[in-house]
């Protein structure tokens, strides 16, 4: 009778029905952006370091049913202040489809997932689920492009504790030689699968065994750094073992299952100290949760907040539709290149090498040569690029890290002086078994924008989509034997060839037809 004089009474129906119209609401956005959650769960199927991607879901569902007592006496109201950031979200959903970047379509769809909940029931009931909708972010398969660093920390750490050892080293690139034989650092030794694994198993046992801030981040500092460190001791002993044993231990499987042994082990012990300082909920806190009363929520406000959801979760994908409908046709063939002057198309071969680029619309491969000096030009060619065929990715590299013919033994960039002006270049040098050294000179071509930026890259092509110009992009590789001096023979080729390479790729977009 109190709680009905003072105004403070639960609605159970009309809170009921919120929660219905928030199910409503983030079952039409998992309808809506399916292809991008659909990725997500083939990344899961595909690559072992983000199977956990299948439990996250069910893990966040299930606390928050730990915490129904504690919601249910809270008073769900709609909060149309979060509809910007959810335009916001929307937009970035957007930008990554129009540029081929996954990863942040990914991102922005969870995020309009988790948005969706305090637009729908308010910031306070969304304040007390803020882990359990924070975990859903561990679902996007996120981190491969720490990659290349980190594999370059797990081998500066082994070439540096097999000195220490008295072991001898001679090292290029990844790959090192010691006494009894050969090693690289390829991707499986970098320890991005147990950073990532020991991150999303510590941020749940954080926020279940800590109740202060301070010390969820701190356990979750030591879950990032004591993986690293365990996985290039990890990659140390191996190595070690492998060369006392002759090479009859650490080798192929038996490399993977001590890494894993290993890894377990250090979780474990991780773990346990962690529970020394476990902070448990007082039992008259839990009683004060439950007990208490709030305002019951307007149905009619929930309506109209998941109503304008609907709409804004609709905008990305109609403009999307919009822009694509009228891309052009594919790309068969690069248009030719004019003449170079001083230089004659031949052909000679540089070396039996080709860049791993992959799903293209088109490419071409071929050689110059002026005096004694050869280069080597390889041109792909992108064009309605998406999830499979994207010039920007992981995939397409130089040389893959596990090739057996070539290695990647040093990169870096500079800025050439061109006949048009500044041109920033990519650099390598790639070593073959026989010991050919090559020079290897690499740019990206976004309609008439020179970068060499991974980054600027993907955002010069959403740019152009969005200004309707299409996203016709191309990777230029141009390289030369090391010896006697491939530096000078591809500055020269470049400054010859640059305007003529560039002629040759606006005449490729310029030939473009509706399908």
């Amino acid at each position: 009778m109190s709680d009905l004089l003072n105004g403070n009474f639960v609605d159970e129906r009309t809170g009921a029905r919120a929660w219905q119209l928030l199910a409503l609401v983030l079952a039409l956005i998992l309808v809506v952006y399916r292809e991008t959650f659909a990725g997500m769960a083939a990344t899961w199927l595909r690559s072992n370091t983000f199977t956990h991607g299948f439990m996250v879901a069910p893990i966040s569902l299930w606390l928050i049913w730990r915490m129904r007592a504690r919601l249910a006496a809270l008073a769900p109201r709609a909060d149309w202040r979060i509809l910007p950031l959810f335009v916001l979200a929307g937009f970035a959903w957007l930008l990554g489809e129009l540029g081929s970047v996954v990863v942040v379509s990914q991102f922005a769809a969870v995020t309009l997932l988790v948005l969706a909940v305090p637009a729908m029931l308010g910031l306070s009931v969304a304040r007390q689920m803020l882990f359990p909708l924070a975990f859903l972010y561990f679902a996007v398969p996120f981190g491969d492009f720490a990659l290349p660093l980190l594999m370059e920390w797990t081998a500066d750490f082994t070439v540096r504790g097999l000195r220490l050892s008295g072991v001898p080293v001679y090292r290029e690139g990844l790959q090192f030689v010691i006494p009894t034989g050969t090693w690289s650092v390829v991707e499986a030794c970098s320890g991005v699968r147990y950073i990532i694994a020991s991150l999303t198993v510590g941020a749940l046992f954080a926020y279940l065994t800590y109740r202060s801030a301070a010390k969820r981040v701190l356990f979750m500092v030591v879950a990032l750094v004591v993986p690293l460190v365990a996985n290039w001791i990890r990659a140390y002993m191996i190595v070690m073992l492998g060369h006392l044993s002759g090479n009859k231990l650490a080798a192929g499987v038996d490399h993977l299952i001590y890494g894993w042994l290993f890894f377990g082990v250090v979780i474990m012990i991780v773990f346990w100290i962690g529970s020394r300082w476990r902070e448990d909920v007082p039992p008259d806190e839990r009683v004060a949760e439950q007990a208490g009363v709030a305002l019951s929520a307007s149905l009619r406000r929930s309506a109209i907040a998941a109503l304008a959801i609907a709409v804004l979760a609709l905008a990305g994908p109609a403009v999307e539709w919009l822009i694509g409908r009228n891309a052009p046709a594919d790309v068969e063939r690069i248009a030719l290149l004019e003449n170079v002057p001083g230089w004659t198309e031949t052909p000679e071969s540089v070396a039996n090498w080709t860049p791993r680029f992959e799903n293209y619309s088109a490419s071409r491969q071929t050689a110059f040569k002026a005096g004694e000096q050869t280069v080597g030009m390889f041109l792909a060619y992108y064009r309605n690029q998406d999830e499979r065929r994207k010039l920007v990715s992981s995939t397409n590299v130089l040389v893959l890290s596990d090739d057996y013919r070539w290695l990647r033994v040093a990169s870096g960039g500079r800025t050439m002086a061109g006949a048009s002006g500044p041109l920033p270049v990519r650099t390598a040098v790639l070593r073959a078994q026989d010991g050919t050294r090559l020079v290897v000179w690499q740019w990206y071509w976004i309609n008439g924008r020179v970068t060499t930026s991974d980054l600027k890259a993907k955002a010069y092509t959403a740019l152009s989509r969005l200004a309707g110009q299409g996203d016709d992009s191309a990777v230029v590789i141009v390289y030369a034997r090391q010896e006697p001096d491939g530096e000078a023979a591809l500055a020269a080729f470049v400054n010859d060839a640059g305007q003529v390479i560039e002629r040759a790729l606006q005449r490729t977009w310029e030939t473009r037809e509706e399908r």
